[in-house]
């Protein structure tokens, strides 16, 4: 009868055939290395039976043979892929993350130390499909356990990016961050204004080239994207609102990636404009891109260019209000405004004393008399006070009117449009144009253009 032979070979060891088994007191194994096949180990035979097998010069210990079986799962597992459902998140004190990946069938425990934790952008929660980049190892403490030290965490199926966007923001809006309720009106005539960006950047030139110096201009220098970015322009905020004479400010930068804009979606970015003394602007890229920054802002500019197209139309439209207070009767004629108040008062004086009996009409007129003369009394007095106001403002305005600039002869010429005139180039022959003068206005057509 032929016998057949079988041999195994001890997986945590690789032996060397045909060398004797140390003697007794050979060292252990340095620890971290395989130990010596020779000393502990040889391939298994089954021309004898198991238990027959003689017993080596010196066993592994527990230790020995974890560590020879962490090294084997470290070479095998040094940077694997592992996709499956998170359950059991644990967010530890240390700040270190501990949850686990688990299918059908089976389950993965998983850690992420503190920086590898600090570098997620989203927040990991229970019953999230993700992906995770790590090495297989063993549990120091618990030899029986195997887990995976992640390195990198994505969800499936949707961009990290974008899943840290959509989650904070619900966190914000919960926290009540977008109500248009809180957000405060841009001052009236912005004379100073703050900028938080970088001095680098296209944002810069294309605000200063739109204000042309109509606005003073304090810039704090940021970096807006990379490492630190986000608590550099946080820290901008803040010392802006540190200083006087500052109106409002306008906070953002030019376009990029989404990866470059990131820095305006960061929580402590939002909560710093959510915490402003001053109201602000933020004018991050282009008009597609929407960051959490421009929902807490006070005002959402599509561009920096636009944010200053914004300030100054905030200026014209002051302007243009205290320009049609000052042509009301009451300011420009107000004694005459006076008197014809007075006539109406008149006139519903008598219609009273007309349509009532004698003793009402008298108790009516005398105390309309004094209602007269009261409100006559309080008119002029107001009337005093407003005119000392405009006349402060009539100083100001002056410098910036037009009116002032009429009343030296010179005049202003609108298209049909109502736009202003600059250049012949601008009119074509039979164009309609309106010109205003100091003292009224003309219609006139165009028969030929110079220049």
């Amino acid at each position: 009868m032929r016998t057949r032979r079988y041999s195994l070979r001890n997986p945590f060891t690789v032996p060397a055939p045909g060398r004797v088994a140390a003697p007794p007191s050979a060292p252990a194994a340095a620890p971290g290395r395989l130990a010596d096949p020779d000393r502990v180990a040889q391939p298994l035979s089954m021309e004898e039976p198991f238990s027959l097998r003689p017993r080596p010069a010196r066993a592994l210990t527990v230790s020995e043979l974890t560590r020879q079986i962490q090294m084997l799962l470290e070479q095998a597992f040094p940077a694997v892929w592992v996709e499956g459902e998170v359950s059991e998140v644990s967010y530890h004190t240390s700040g270190h993350l501990y949850f686990t990946l688990k299918d059908s069938h089976n389950v993965l425990k998983c850690v992420a130390w503190r920086q590898t934790r600090e570098r997620l952008k989203f927040t990991l929660e229970t019953g999230m499909q993700a992906v995770c980049l790590g090495r297989v190892g063993l549990y120091a403490k618990k030899a029986s356990l195997y887990q995976l030290y992640v390195e990198q965490v994505e969800p499936k199926g949707v961009g990290a990016l974008q899943l840290a966007f959509e989650q904070r923001m619900d966190k914000l809006k919960k926290e009540g961050l977008f109500e248009e309720e809180r957000k405060r009106p841009l001052p009236a005539f912005p004379q100073r204004i703050g900028i938080v960006t970088s001095p680098a950047g296209a944002a810069i030139q294309d605000i200063l080239k739109i204000l042309k110096g109509q606005v003073g201009v304090v810039l704090r220098p940021v970096p807006v994207q990379g490492e630190g970015a986000a608590e550099a322009i946080v820290q901008g905020i803040r010392d802006l609102n540190s200083l006087d004479g500052i109106d409002l400010l306008i906070v953002g930068r030019g376009g990029g990636s989404l990866e470059d804009l990131w820095a305006f979606n960061e929580e402590v970015v939002a909560r710093a404009i959510f915490s402003s003394r001053l109201p602000v602007i933020s004018a991050v890229g282009h008009e597609h891109n929407v960051m959490i920054s421009d929902l807490v802002a006070d005002l959402r500019a599509p561009t920096p260019t636009k944010a200053a197209e914004q300030v100054l139309a905030q200026r014209r439209g002051t302007l243009d209000r205290l320009l049609t207070i000052v042509e009301e009767p009451a300011f420009a004629q107000p004694e005459e405004w006076l008197e014809e108040l007075e006539e109406q008062m008149g006139e519903f004086e008598e219609r009273l004393l007309a349509g009532s009996p004698q003793t009402f009409i008298l108790q009516k007129a005398q105390r309309l008399q004094g209602l007269r003369e009261i409100l006559v009394s309080e008119t002029r007095r107001s009337l005093e006070k407003w005119e000392g106001r405009v006349d402060g403002l009539g100083g100001r305005l002056n410098a910036l009117s037009p009116l002032a600039v009429l009343e030296r002869g010179y005049s202003i010429t609108f298209d049909e449009k109502g736009k202003i005139v600059k250049a012949a180039a601008e009119l074509e022959v039979g164009d309609r144009m309106e010109t205003r003068l100091h003292q009224g206005r003309f219609t006139s057509r165009v028969e030929s253009t110079q220049g």
